[in-house]
Parts: C-alpha cells; structure tokens; sequence
C-alpha cells in the first residue's frame, strides 16, 4: 500500500496529516507540487495507489492531479472533484443543476452585462472571483455606485480571470455560516463561522472569523451529501448559509482547511480524513 500527499507547503493542516499517519504506521510519499517534474510523454508506471491532493495552486493541482489519475492512481480528489470545486462558476451550475439550493446567481463577461446582473439581482449583491479562497476580492456591493467602481477595478487587472464577473445574491445570514466537512460518505463535524469586528460580514476564520460547534442535524447531513455528489466520493468542506428559506449551499471546498474546526467540534478531523484515505488504498 503506497500513499502520497501533494502539498505545497507544509502547513499546520498538512503537517497534522502526516502525523495522523504516522500514528497509523504509514509514511507517507511526499509530492512537493512546486518541485516536480512530470515527465507527460513518457510511459510511467504507478508509484502510488492513492494520493491525497493539497496543492494550494489550482492550476498546480490540476495537472498533478491529471498526471496521476492518468497514472492509474486514486487522486483525493479527482480531477473532476477539483475543477468543478475550484470553479466557483461551474460549482454554482452544477450545484444547481443537482436542485441542490444555492443562491442565485449571475456571470457576466463585460461591465455592461454585469450591471444588467445587478439590476436582476438588486443590492446588496456580493460580487467574487470564479477562482480564490480565502474571502480574498470577495466584495458585498451595496448600491450600483459601487458595483462601477468594482467593476472599474476588474478591468484594470491584467489577468483575464478578474474579468468573469460572478454576482451573487446577498443572503441575509444571522452573522455567521456554516462549514461543514464530509469523508467518503459522512458529514463527520460541522462548525459554525462567526463574522466579528476584525472580519467586518466575512466569517471565514482565515480572515478573523471565530468558529464553534454546530450540531450536525438530518438536515444539515442530506444537503451536504446531496451537494458533494455533482463531485464524487472525496474529502470536502461545505459552506452552507441559512436563509429565510432554509439552508442554501453556496461553495463545495475540494482542499479544505481544519485546524481551527478540531477544537470546537471536538473531531480528530485530520485521523478521520486519513482513515478514509487508507481505507480507499486498500480497496
């Protein structure tokens, strides 16, 4: 049994996966993304059976991620999983295409179009990068004044993918989100996401967010499962807005950060992610 992690740099996340395999008497191959070297047009053979991806490039871990599955090796998670997931675009079409709820949203591919977007929608709207995490360049847009002057700003970057104007509605949420992680076939642990001061509307808790326990209901577990099944079987955090109408899914992270969630859930998430992963190494 031959596992491997791709990662990028050793974060807190990855490193409490190594040690959770370790513990599990497994040494796990280490793929370093920005140190390989794919030799695409030679016929290798599989060096691995599984291969869990953490890039934390999405360009990056799409081509590893293809290279191996071309290899025969079993990538957490696939390559469909990741560019689906990474796409805020496709997630949202295929999200919604499953009748899973999501907000309703809009992509434009000029001003002039996304301004007619904001007038469908009505403000405040939020307006994201296809592609990012982190909240980074996520703006709630509160009257068409302001969604000018983000637009402006758009045009002026000089990479195209600013440029894919995704408009969403602006849920009403009580100050907080919900994120919750599902393995193989489980929602394991759910947290909430608490705005505060120093995150402004945002929760993310890279961005000051504070996290708690939330309780991982009937509910709460059919909508996860429904979601994640646009992507297949994997390893994924799922965001989740409470609305006036109910939960509504608005992202499916296919890399998904932990470390603040252990605590308050009180779930060795990182044992549970490689439980699954040797589980899948020994099917």
């Amino acid at each position: 049994m031959r596992i491997g992690i791709c990662y990028t740099i050793i974060s807190a996340e990855n490193k409490m996966l190594f040690d959770a395999a370790k513990s599990r008497g497994i040494e796990l191959a280490r793929v370093v993304d920005g140190e390989s070297l794919l030799p695409i047009t030679a016929n290798e053979d599989r060096e691995l059976d599984v291969l869990l991806q953490r890039s934390v490039s999405y360009s990056r871990s799409l081509y590893a991620t293809y290279y191996y599955e071309r290899l025969g090796t079993q990538v957490i998670n696939s390559y469909n999983a990741s560019r689906v997931c990474g796409d805020k675009c496709l997630c949202s079409l295929e999200l919604a295409a499953a009748g899973v709820p999501t907000p309703k949203t809009f992509v434009a591919f000029t001003p002039e179009v996304a301004r007619q977007a904001g007038r469908e929608l009505g403000f405040p709207l939020v307006m994201k990068p296809v592609m990012g995490s982190w909240a980074r360049m996520v703006h709630k847009i509160n009257d068409a004044d302001a969604l000018d002057a983000a637009l402006e700003s758009r045009e002026e970057m000089g990479n195209p993918w600013q440029k894919i104007y995704y408009l969403q509605e602006h849920v009403d949420k009580p100050g907080r989100d919900i994120r919750a992680f599902v393995v193989g076939g489980e929602v394991i642990a759910a947290i909430y996401r608490h705005s505060t001061e120093k995150s402004g509307w945002i929760t993310n808790t890279g961005r000051g967010g504070t996290a708690s326990k939330c309780e991982v209901t009937g509910e709460l577990a059919e909508i996860c499962l429904r979601a994640v099944k646009i992507v297949g079987e994997g390893i994924y955090g799922v965001d989740l807005m409470e609305s006036a109408g109910g939960l509504v899914v608005h992202e499916i992270n296919h890399t998904t950060e932990f470390r603040n969630s252990i605590a308050p859930t009180g779930v060795d998430i990182p044992g549970r992610m490689m439980d699954y992963v040797i589980g899948r190494a020994r099917r």
